[in-house]
């Protein structure tokens, strides 16, 4: 099987398409270049399908490799049969591989390594063979100086028997597929720590048992925490008589003496081998569906927040709020520049109200304050309300912004690059201040994972947690674009075609020459070669640069196609850009070359009427509700305005304005079935909820928008 049948079995695109993507893969071309500029060689593919073919040729490529590992590993041995040759490397199911290699497979020396080494496997072979009668009398030819009586000779064949059916590749994969169908995932508390405080989020897994293949993600993910922790044994099994009814079925042909031996053998081989790693399969492979899940719902999640409505380049005070240790303010300029800072203290137990109210309004006019961005940690509502009372001399906006992930950012070798002469409270305003310009900018700087919009993250498959994060923070990038002359190195980062070093070195170019002027000057950056270039100009912007196309999305490669519609239309260039009446004279086809097809000219088409169009919505300003400031405020039946915070496979959480989210359960998003949160809610979206349910003691809200 060829790499571009095997993708062709998982992806729903045609064999053209897939060769050509992975041409164009192996040119090094990245995947936000391929989807947006080469859609005539793919069939106008998106980033989604060009991920999973890039995927699977990777893990195309990883079957290959072990299989060469496996045939070479047997070769050296003297064991390979042609015919296992053949049904090896016809094999593309990693799982089946690895049951073929598994009588070869090197291993701590076993009771029926031993029986070998004792010279039982030809009463072994014999018992298999059912054709005898009297088997005591056929052991003990068997005897000598290690095997001393008949028992021990019957022993030793049948542990060499229970390894040969444990091996035994239909039986493995009829049990796999036994497990799949009614393993039970059970939990069970361990009595010592039963009673510790910690235990108790763990509660209902004391007792708890489901089939595995209906446990949802989050709650296998939890039972297996709970487990890692200490709290809980967990145990995934079937019913063993079924199991061993079908082995003997497979195993035993007569009633001969020889069929009491081998349903001896058969118990002990599915007890000692196969039951302890099917179910180890069964559940690792569980646990790699819930990893999947959880993985997926975290990078919707944070492709949400890093596309949240950015306010744009505007004058902005932000404040990280606090009680004894006072709220921190920063005031920061279009560019997200730090102009100055300093430490209020409006709340108890200092009470410096009047003070602080003087201070703030003295920097909205001292620093043109156009907006204020207020955290939504501790004393955040009690900050809001305080800013409110201020009589301002111009309408300023307030916002309240997540400031999950601020403290990582703060303490962070980038903050500390940053800002070298300020402490973390200084950089977690800034923060916080930024967050509400450009969210996608601010955040590309802290480690996904702390950023706190998933469940379970510390606990599934890290590396393709990174990778799917990282995939998810190249695309929202990619898809906005950014700008060279104000990104920071870690939103460089991430641009199509750059990395982490090629980031570096453009920062250090842009201070030591200035803004840059157009795209070409790109090239000048050290180590910034021709297909460096190619992958990353279309994706950079240069605002009021010498080439208005510069702050666009037509690559420079297209730039002699919009010339020559300029020039048949009698216009420069500069004249046709955003003018929708003359670029509808426009006829795409005629304009077709080698390189560029219809689609990609129809995309000009597109780009030249809006260039350079941010595709986030604006920020809104949004208020909750000013009767409720604590859990103690919220009574059943309440009507509230809120935030959707996170999204989970089981409903979301919404933020009704105090310390504690509220769970609006998948069930009561919407009337009628929901099978994805994310058809009725996106991440940020402003709500009205009711309230179902208080638990002041657990600190739990339940919620309802079903009302």
């Amino acid at each position: 099987m060829t790499s571009i049948q095997f993708i062709q079995n998982q992806v729903n695109t045609t064999h053209k398409n897939i060769e050509a993507t992975l041409k164009l893969l192996h040119e090094d071309c990245t995947i936000p270049f391929i989807s947006r500029y080469r859609k005539d060689q793919t069939g106008n593919l998106d980033e989604v399908v060009i991920e999973q073919i890039a995927k699977f040729s990777k893990q195309y490529d990883e079957i290959v490799k072990r299989k060469d590992s496996v045939l070479k590993s047997i070769e050296e041995q003297g064991q390979l049969t042609a015919e296992l040759k053949v049904k090896i490397e016809n094999s593309f199911d990693l799982q089946e591989i690895e049951d073929l290699y598994l009588p070869y497979k090197k291993k701590k020396k076993t009771k029926a390594d031993v029986a070998r080494e004792n010279g039982l496997e030809p009463l072994a072979k014999i018992i298999m063979a059912q054709n005898s009668d009297d088997v005591d009398f056929i052991a003990s030819k068997y005897l000598n100086a290690k095997v001393l009586n008949e028992d021990d000779a019957l022993q030793g064949a049948r542990d060499i028997i229970a390894e040969w059916i444990n091996e035994n590749i239909y039986v493995r994969k009829t049990l796999r597929r036994l497990f799949h169908r009614k393993a039970v995932v059970e939990t069970k508390v361990v009595k010592t720590k039963k009673d510790d405080e910690a235990a108790q989020k763990y509660v209902q897994y004391f007792e708890w048992a489901e089939p595995i293949s209906k446990a949802p993600s989050h709650r296998l993910l939890a039972m297996l925490r709970a487990e890692a922790e200490g709290y809980v044994k967990l145990n995934v099994s079937i019913e063993n008589d079924e199991a061993i009814e079908f082995i003997e079925g497979n195993t035993i042909k007569n009633n001969r003496e020889t069929a009491d031996q081998l349903r001896l053998a058969i118990k002990d081989g599915y007890k000692r081998l196969l039951e302890p790693a099917i179910s180890n399969e069964t559940l690792q492979e569980a646990k790699a569906k819930a990893d999947a899940k959880a993985i997926d719902v975290f990078a919707g999640n944070l492709g949400q927040l890093l596309l949240a409505p950015p306010l744009g380049e505007k004058r902005i005070l932000a404040i990280d709020p606090g009680y004894r240790s006072g709220c921190k303010i920063v005031c920061l300029d279009e560019k997200g520049d730090l102009l100055y800072n300093e430490t209020i203290y409006p709340h108890q137990p200092q009470n410096e109200t009047a003070m602080a109210m003087k201070k703030i309004k003295s920097m909205v006019n001292a620093y043109n304050i156009e907006a204020i961005s207020i955290g939504n940690g501790t004393a955040s509502r009690e900050t809001e309300f305080f800013i409110k009372k201020i009589a301002f001399d111009k309408q300023v906006q307030v916002f309240i912004v997540s400031e999950a992930g601020a403290s990582v950012y703060s303490a962070s070798k980038i903050a500390r690059d940053e800002f070298p002469n300020y402490d973390v409270t200084v950089r977690g305003s800034v923060s916080i201040g930024r967050r509400l310009s450009d969210p996608l900018a601010e955040l590309v700087k802290i480690d996904a994972k702390s950023i706190g919009v998933g469940q379970y993250q510390h606990d599934v498959d890290q590396t393709k947690l990174k990778e799917e994060l990282d995939t998810v923070v190249v695309r929202c990038v990619n898809s906005v674009g950014i700008n060279i002359n104000t990104a920071s190195k870690s939103l460089l980062s991430y641009v199509s075609g750059i990395g982490e070093k090629m980031a570096e070195n453009i920062v250090a170019y842009r201070s030591e020459h200035g803004p840059f002027e157009d795209r070409k000057q790109l090239k000048k950056v050290p180590r910034l070669g021709d297909k460096a270039y190619q992958q990353a100009a279309a994706f950079i912007r240069i605002k009021e640069g010498k080439n208005p196309l510069d702050n666009s999305a037509v690559h420079p490669e297209a730039y002699p196609i919009v010339e020559k519609m300029a020039k048949d239309l009698g216009i420069k260039t500069a004249e046709l850009i955003g003018k929708k009446e003359k670029i509808s004279l426009i006829k795409p086809e005629l304009y077709i070359t080698s390189d560029i097809g219809i689609l990609g000219v129809n995309d000009i088409l597109k780009e030249l009427e809006k260039p350079g169009l941010d595709p986030r919505k604006a920020a809104k300003v949004f208020e909750f509700d000013a009767n409720v400031k604590t859990i103690k405020d919220l009574r059943s039946g309440m009507i509230l305005p809120g935030i959707v915070n996170n999204i989970t496979a089981f409903g979301c959480f919404v933020d009704v304005g105090i310390k504690e989210s509220g769970l609006v359960h998948i069930s009561q998003l919407k009337e009628g079935f929901v099978s994805d949160v994310n058809e009725v809610v996106k991440l940020h979206q402003h709500v009205q909820v009711k309230v179902v349910e208080v638990d002041e003691e657990r600190k739990r809200i339940q919620l309802t928008m079903v009302f």
